[in-house]
């Protein structure tokens, strides 16, 4: 058993997957209402053996802090709309054999009444699958049970992901809505 899965045994959470080890995917995130969910979910990647980038912040880019993100796979965000990260994410993602990136689409901790459409974006124009990844707070449970293929309709793929996480809670779940 892993370092990480023990971890997580010893905290009562269980990991649940069912999908490949893809090559490259987009690993979409919710409930995302607690710190603790970057946590949680590293550590319930790296307990089934795999490895995946994540977004977060550029404010979290101080030293020391920006030396322990980059290590650990992030990819600082800018917070002035307009910026180009997700062009720059496709073309990464094109450019890659390998590459898996986690994205929480509400794109804060805060409760939002609209998720933000980047990850369609990018997995859309890099051809690349959506790995929806559940944190099931109220039953201690990570779930990494479905793929999606985004269809380029960014409503209608919205509407069928927040419709998959609408069952969920997270750790604050006044937080989450879909």
């Amino acid at each position: 058993m892993s370092l990480s899965r023990m971890i997580l045994k010893l905290f009562g959470w269980k990991v649940e997957c069912s999908v490949p080890d893809y090559p490259k995917c987009i690993i979409c995130v919710a409930p995302h209402t607690s710190n603790w969910d970057f946590v949680l979910g590293k550590l319930a990647y790296w307990s089934l053996g795999r490895k995946a980038g994540f977004l977060i912040k550029e404010s979290w880019f101080f030293f020391p802090m920006n030396l322990l993100f980059k290590a650990l796979g992030g990819i600082p965000v800018p917070r002035r709309r307009g910026s180009s990260l997700s062009e720059i994410l496709i073309a990464k993602f094109k450019a890659s054999d390998h590459m898996s990136l986690a994205i929480t689409p509400e794109g804060t901790r805060a409760r939002v009444s609209e998720w933000r459409t980047g990850f369609l974006h990018i997995a859309y124009e890099a051809g690349v699958p959506i790995v929806l990844g559940a944190i099931d707070a109220a039953n201690k449970l990570i779930h990494l049970e479905k793929t999606y293929h985004p269809t380029g309709d960014m409503d209608a793929d919205m509407r069928a992901i927040k419709k998959y996480y609408s069952n969920f809670r997270g750790i604050i779940p006044e937080n989450f809505t879909t």
